[in-house]
């Protein structure tokens, strides 16, 4: 097993090949499963830099998550700090009201230990996470499972909302409209219990497609 990413890459390319035979020409295609772990301090830290990110360019947001930082003395905020900043400050770093807002009812839940620790987090299952975590304001499902995926490894996630998931299974599959949740969710059924890794060659198969010129 994969210490990071706390299942066998190998092993999950077999299943899939195995169950998928179009899933199993995408993987031909892109090669090598290579998912890039990003590191998560804490769980206040990655959720706190996921709010910031919504709806931004990675430029933009990289800029405003770090004068967020800036605004306390530290290697990352901490939840306390975040509560005793004031509206003004955080709105000063770039921040709208409401992403202030959910900051701040995030260091709350956090402090009063609503907010499982990153220790916690590894010893629950998915579904147990998200409706931990879809508790605090401005995080959604979609913004847990990219944490389930991108910063705990986790082996079954199916972001059947996300845009790419849906394109990508569009190509895969020679449809015409992107399906519906429930429609991706019941083909992936195939998939279990390695769907993160299917995600992430839909994810890669829309990022080489290249666009088509207009007739």
């Amino acid at each position: 097993m994969n210490d990071r990413l706390g299942f066998e890459p190998t092993i999950a390319i077999e299943h899939l090949r195995a169950t998928d035979a179009l899933l199993a020409r995408v993987i031909d295609a892109i090669g090598p499963f290579r998912l890039q772990l990003i590191a998560a301090p804490s769980i206040f830290a990655a959720l706190s830099q996921a709010i910031v990110y919504q709806q931004l360019t990675g430029k933009a947001a990289a800029t405003i998550f770090a004068r967020f930082c800036a605004l306390f003395p530290g290697a990352e905020p901490t939840p306390e700090q975040v509560l005793a900043a004031s509206e003004d400050e955080l709105r000063g770093a770039g921040l709208s009201r409401s992403k202030a807002l959910s900051l701040r009812d995030l260091a709350g839940k956090t402090v009063s230990g609503e907010i499982p620790t990153l220790a916690e987090i590894r010893g629950m299952d998915d579904q147990a996470i998200i409706e931990h975590l879809t508790k605090v304001r401005g995080i959604g499902r979609w913004t847990v499972e990219m944490l389930l995926i991108f910063r705990l490894g986790r082996a079954d996630v199916l972001p059947a909302d996300d845009y790419g998931i849906r394109k990508g299974f569009a190509l895969a599959y020679g449809r015409g409209e992107l399906p519906s949740r429930k429609d991706l969710e019941a083909y992936g059924i195939r998939w279990k219990p390695y769907r993160t890794v299917a995600s992430w060659y839909l994810w890669r198969l829309v990022e080489q497609t290249p666009l088509q010129k207009p007739q």
